[in-house]
């Protein structure tokens, strides 16, 4: 994600209804509804950020160094006990962190050509280490479920998904991730949905989003965001996985039916077999846009037909789109303004 200004990266926490911001000038947890700031952790204590990972509502975060006055390296992991005041845990590695994935049970490091996956949270243990194809961006995500503990992430192969079961890892055996051929480019953005069913993927083209069955690795649903190249920011799945919401540098915030994708829109030329794939791929639902020049993440409300957008300029955005394809904007903030309330 591209830094703006103050703030480095931004994350929403497993249910979305938290998000955490990375800045130059520390580390700030904001709720998302109501927006209400919940936490922050000064330059003077942490440093400046470049990654911030909440665990659910908790109160451990996982923190790594980054911008232009670090307190902490960026090869280091920190875990902030928000209780006790002060860092329970700190795991070292020979090369800078480039995302870190949490769930109640497993820590998930990456550097830029491995995965390490630790028993979490008391005194992690090293369970198994993958080495991945180049990924500098740090592309994984990890289901929060846990009934379908999986891991996905980019396979070797160009524009492969790898998924693997983190239930069962044996460092002694032999770990064979499940590969899904998704993309023919790179790929540059993955989701898993709550319950791990579902999956999708966005190339380096970001022009098409897929989705796939995580069992049976069959895709379900071919998504197009938009016919012009884009950097796909951001993925994600409504909580009971009706509808998924996709953000790029092109400013706008795309959402889609999946339950019922007679809601998407279809190309008026989808008669004409000749032109192919463009027109056999299912159109928006609705969309709205927000400022391009600022990445931001966006994720569904409590209720599926609300959708957020945070943008690393500062700005909050919730939008409320209905079934016929309107969308309406219920709310907007800076959330850089808002004041710090300590009760999580």
């Amino acid at each position: 994600m591209d830094s703006c200004g103050n703030v480095i990266s931004l994350r929403f926490n497993q249910d979305h209804g938290c998000f955490t911001c990375a800045m130059e000038t520390g580390m700030r947890i904001y709720n998302v509804e109501p927006l209400v700031e919940r936490k922050r952790l000064d330059i003077e204590t942490v440093g400046s950020l470049g990654i911030v990972e909440m665990l659910h509502r908790t109160n451990l975060v996982a923190i790594v160094g980054g911008g232009v006055m670090p307190k902490y390296a960026e090869n280091t992991v920190l875990i902030w006990d928000n209780l006790e005041k002060r860092f329970a845990i700190e795991i070292t590695f020979t090369l800078p962190v480039v995302a870190i994935r949490l769930r109640r049970d497993r820590l998930v490091v990456l550097l830029r050509n491995q995965i390490h996956i630790f028993s979490f949270p008391n005194s992690p243990q090293r369970l198994l280490t993958l080495e991945t194809c180049d990924n500098p961006r740090g592309i994984c995500e990890l289901c929060p479920s846990l009934e379908k503990p999986l891991l996905v992430f980019p396979g070797h192969k160009t524009g492969s998904l790898q998924i693997l079961e983190l239930n069962q890892l044996d460092p002694e055996a032999s770990v064979s991730p499940v590969t899904i051929k998704a993309h023919q480019g790179e790929l540059a953005c993955i989701a898993i949905n709550q319950q791990g069913t579902m999956v999708a993927t966005a190339s380096r083209k970001g022009t098409l989003i897929r989705v796939f069955d995580t069992s049976r690795r069959t895709q379900l649903a071919e998504l197009r965001r938009g016919a012009d190249p884009a950097t796909v920011y951001c993925i994600n799945f409504s909580h009971d996985s009706a509808y998924l919401c996709t953000s790029s540098d092109k400013g706008t915030v795309h959402i889609f039916a999946l339950k019922d994708a007679s809601l998407n829109r279809r190309s008026t030329f989808q008669k004409m077999a000749f032109l192919g794939q463009y027109v056999e791929s299912q159109w928006g639902l609705a969309n709205f846009t927000v400022a391009a020049e600022c990445a931001c993440i966006c994720a569904f409300g409590p209720t599926a037909n609300s959708v957020y957008a945070i943008c690393v300029d500062g700005t909050f955005h919730k939008y409320v789109f209905t079934a016929d394809g309107s969308c309406n904007r219920e709310a907007y903030d800076v959330y850089l303004d808002l004041g710090d309330d300590e009760n999580f």
